[in-house]
């Protein structure tokens, strides 16, 4: 499966995330409701969703650079693993790609990871010269489940990974390609994921 990046909707807020990485927030879960392209993204309610049924499905922060977008794409490997698809994972194409959105985007760690329902590829890069203005870590993942090829695309402000990344990890941890899922599943740190070289 060839993904290529989402396009994002860029605010310009530049506030501090502060202590909005604190789970002791309540939580937002969003279903699908289309049988054919099942979903379940569940996130902090400090942050909005957007979009949806016919355009990717976005949340956003709107108090700090933090936003996740999900999409579908068309495939035609239904046998795709996220192993595969990292051992054909070409550093300059991938940076090539993104670099069209995000200026200056070098890839960074890589590797397979696990949604609440599926397991995924996961890579991660930064841009120093990003279109916000400050510089932003992209966390790109994606998997193949029920013939659709999703992808899932969280953004933020990387001075502020400290705060944002908990969050990232929440949302990709328990996102699910299953319209029933439910909240919530653990976070625990990713082991298989590669750094940067």
């Amino acid at each position: 499966m060839n993904i290529r990046p989402a396009i994002f909707c860029l605010t310009t807020v530049t506030l501090a995330l502060g202590t909005q990485a604190a789970f002791t927030q309540d939580i937002e879960v969003t279903h699908s409701v289309l049988p054919d392209q099942s979903y379940t993204l569940i996130y902090p309610d400090t942050m909005e969703a957007s979009g949806g049924i016919d355009k990717p499905l976005t949340i956003n922060n709107p108090n700090a650079p933090l936003q996740c977008t999900m999409s579908y794409v068309p495939v035609d490997q239904t046998d795709w693993t996220p192993e595969d698809a990292l051992a054909s994972l070409v550093t300059a194409e991938v940076e090539a790609g993104w670099r069209n959105t995000f200026p200056g985007f070098v890839l960074g760690a890589h590797g397979p990871t696990a949604y609440q329902s599926d397991r995924a590829l996961l890579y991660e890069g930064t841009s120093t010269d990003s279109p916000m203005g400050v510089p932003l870590t992209i966390i790109h993942t994606e998997t193949v489940a029920h013939g659709l090829g999703y992808t899932l695309d969280c953004l933020f402000d990387t001075t502020q990974a400290e705060q944002a990344r908990p969050i990232i990890d929440f949302i990709i941890a328990n996102f699910s390609t299953n319209a029933d899922a439910e909240c919530c599943v653990a976070v625990s740190p990713l082991t298989e994921i590669v750094p940067a070289q």
